[in-house]
């Protein structure tokens, strides 16, 4: 093809020819076209152009200089920025804490806190080298004593601990039906292990020891039980705001009177939270300091610490996500692992909707935190590594952020990922409500064939797992309630158990007769205790297909190796979960009752609570019937107005003396 004319032939391209509309010759030919004037035209168009972008350029040159100015200088205007907020709120700080020191102590304890971190993480970028090599001869001596220094720790360890148990459970011989159950459950593991003779003893009993060092700060102590009762506290307030949301979109009505108005949104505002900390890096950067911990005790590999340590705060197919490079490479200890910190935990999600229900927000956490350390432990006692792992050795595994460019696309992104948890929630709930109800049904009517009345799933669950709720430390009259609550966790989900215990722990607290006919009403705050912990985990029967549809999806070519481990997970994940109930049954310390005859001459007798429940109880207890005469024993003798109260008593309790 030739140039023909003024047009482009394609054999013109090839050759590379210049179009002549843009060469010297073409613009001649256009002037003329156009008879002169068109050009003068178009000059005077470009002189006005030049003259404008030389303006803008003026205009723009301070903002330029600015730019170059802050990029050239980034670093110490970034310590400037940073060292004027750090004097900003030094001076709130002080201010805070002169105004009112106990209004303020929250705000100081976070402080310290956060303050120690950072000091923490400056001392090791900048000391932490020669630290190490001043304590490298230390080291060497520590080492070649180890060998004979570890069972002198160990021997110690155990004879303090038994020690302690003796003392303890002297004064609440109950306990010690706890420690029976939680040694039977530990051995029950070892005779399921896969391979006995390859179990990892130090990360067993490290494990162990550090959930029972969590339980009994946590349980026993007085900075530990605070401290978890404020966070509760705290996290029940923070789930308050949710109400502002919901009954705009709502409204009051059914916010305040419909189950899925109330709870579900919970989970969407929770959801939108923990992804704000996801943006930030806080989620990340806890759950860093809490694997470190677990890996350098317990001596596990980093990705499956990483994932059981994820676990405390989010669910069993989003803490894989956090090892998600690394899934096709672990071993199947490693994948029995992350499967059991999975069915061990529960996420923090619907962590607010239990909250929302009236479940005891420490003991949730509480649960949550100590079942992390149990579940490794656990799950390297039922499936103990005898593969080389690829990750053995290695320090430390890279964390990815999340993808969002700012904070209100993590906000907005976390609230819409919730839409398919809450849609999944509400279905699962009116599917095995509605499964239960049929189930019950056609236990009755098979019952009925043979004069079996009253048939139902929980009663045979009550009957089936009453030994192992008796294990756990609930008395032997709560252990049915205690022992349907947790058949409905496994063989359904523990979203309607927790619900039906918040209607126990709701009638305790109004005050309600403990037994209506043959049915219980409530269970005793030790039964409630321990029924928490043992619900606290997402082991069921259901979840068995969404941890292997979720880690299936990251990983296809491993799918056959998931479904070998999943069931022995899933028992591993039940077990974990009753091992914290027995820590709790054991750990458990009876509330006091109060001073029963104060509360009588301050209170109105106007409605019921646990409180007056109790006093009346011990009111009953002291109350003698001879010959017509009503007469009363111990300190209630001394009451002068115990026949008032008494009266006050019977219109609401039912007892011989009324």
């Amino acid at each position: 093809l030739e140039m023909e004319g003024n047009q482009i032939t394609l054999h013109s391209l090839e050759k590379g020819t210049d179009n002549p509309a843009f060469s010297l010759e073409g613009e001649k030919r256009h002037y003329e076209e156009c008879g002169g004037p068109c050009s003068e035209i178009q000059e005077e168009r470009r002189e006005g152009k030049g003259r404008l972008s030389s303006y803008c350029r003026k205009a723009l040159q301070p903002a330029s200089k600015a730019k170059h100015f802050c990029k050239a200088h980034a670093k110490v205007l970034r310590r400037v920025i940073l060292g004027l907020l750090g004097v900003a709120y030094l001076c709130y700080f002080i201010a805070a804490c002169y105004l009112n020191f106990q209004r303020a102590l929250a705000l100081v304890v976070m402080t310290a806190v956060v303050a120690f971190f950072i000091c923490w993480d400056i001392f090791q970028k900048h000391c932490g080298a020669k630290v190490l090599l001043l304590l490298h001869p230390i080291g060497k001596g520590f080492q070649k004593s180890w060998p004979w220094l570890k069972w002198v720790l160990w021997v110690a360890l155990l004879a303090g601990l038994i020690v302690w148990l003796a003392l303890d459970t002297g004064r609440n011989p109950e306990q010690l039906i706890s420690l029976g159950g939680f040694c039977f459950l530990v051995l029950f593991l070892f005779a399921c292990s896969k391979h006995h003779g390859a179990v990892s003893w130090r990360a067993v009993f490290w494990g162990l020891g550090l959930e029972f060092l969590l339980g009994l700060f946590v349980l026993r102590t007085t900075p530990g039980t605070q401290a978890f009762q404020w966070l509760g506290d705290q996290i029940q307030y923070f789930l308050g705001y949710t109400t502002a949301g919901s009954s705009f979109v709502f409204g009051d009505t059914l916010v305040e009177e419909v189950f899925a108005f109330q709870t579900l949104p919970i989970i969407v505002f929770f959801s939108c939270v923990m992804s704000i900390l996801y943006y930030l890096g806080v989620m990340q950067w806890l759950i860093v300091k809490i694997s470190w911990l677990l890996q350098v005790s317990m001596g596990t590999t980093p990705t499956e610490t990483l994932c059981v340590a994820g676990n405390i705060f989010v669910g069993q197919t989003e803490a894989p996500l956090l090892i998600r490079p690394y899934l096709t490479d672990m071993t199947l200890s490693e994948i029995h692992a992350v499967m059991t910190g999975g069915f061990s935990t529960i996420a923090g999600s619907v962590m607010g909707a239990y909250i929302s229900f009236g479940i005891d927000a420490a003991s949730l956490i509480a649960a949550s935190v100590m079942a992390a350390p149990c579940a490794l432990a656990m799950a390297k006692l039922v499936y103990p590594e005898v593969e080389e792992s690829k990750f053995k050795g290695k320090a430390s595994i890279c964390l990815s952020s999340g993808e969002e460019q700012n904070i209100l696309e993590a906000a907005s992104n976390g609230a819409a990922a919730s839409v398919g948890l809450v849609a999944n929630i509400a279905a699962n709930l009116i599917a095995f409500l509605a499964v239960l109800e049929f189930i019950n049904a056609a236990l009755s009517w098979f019952g009925e064939m043979v004069d079996i009345k009253g048939l139902t799933f929980q009663v045979i669950c009550s009957y089936v797992l009453m030994p192992v709720a008796f294990l756990m430390g609930a008395d032997w009259a709560d252990s049915p309630v205690v022992a349907e609550l947790l058949g409905i966790k496994i063989f359904l989900n523990e979203f309607v158990a927790y619900q039906q215990l918040a209607t126990y722990k709701k009638n305790r607290l109004m005050g309600l007769e403990e037994w209506d006919g043959n049915r219980k009403q409530w269970i005793s705050e030790r039964a409630e205790s321990i029924t928490t912990f043992a619900l606290c985990g997402f082991a069921n029967l259901s979840s068995i297909g969404i941890t292997l549809g979720g880690l299936t999806s990251m990983v296809p070519q491993r799918k056959g190796d998931f479904a070998s481990v999943v069931l022995r997970a899933l028992l591993t994940g039940i077990c974990v979960s009753m091992l914290n109930a027995c820590l709790a049954g054991l750990l458990h310390v009876p509330t006091k009752v109060s001073d029963c005859g104060m509360f009588f001459s301050t209170t109105n007798f106007s409605s019921t609570s646990y409180t007056m429940y109790t006093c009346c109880k011990q009111l009953f207890a002291s109350s003698v019937l001879q010959n017509g005469t009503l007469s009363f024993t111990g300190s209630w003798a001394e009451q002068a107005e115990s026949v008032l109260w008494l009266t006050e008593c019977c219109v609401y309790y039912n007892h011989t003396s009324c």
